[in-house]
């Protein structure tokens, strides 16, 4: 029963992050893409996550810790660029 709704949980989150690159192909504005970008990130990281379940095994925790900082890193650049015109001042 568990490994079912861990493929069914894949699959869901599979397909939010594929709505999230058609909102990073086609948002109407840069706000709209920093967002999708980071929707899509956590996407990523719950995938890994499902994935080193499935796999039983604790090795997908590390790189899936490893986007999360990356990406929160990459959200701010790209929130301060947005706001200001440059990151580094």
């Amino acid at each position: 029963m568990i490994l079912i709704a861990l493929y069914i949980t894949i699959a869901m989150v599979t397909l939010a992050a594929l709505l999230n690159v058609y909102r990073v192909i086609k948002g109407p504005d840069a706000p709209d893409r920093v967002l999708a970008l980071d929707t899509l990130y956590v996407n990523a990281i719950a995938l890994i996550v499902l994935l080193g379940i499935a796999l039983q095994t604790r090795m997908y925790l590390e790189s899936a810790l490893l986007i999360a900082v990356m990406g929160f890193v990459g959200t701010v650049a790209m929130a301060k660029y947005l706001k200001r015109g440059s990151v580094i001042e």
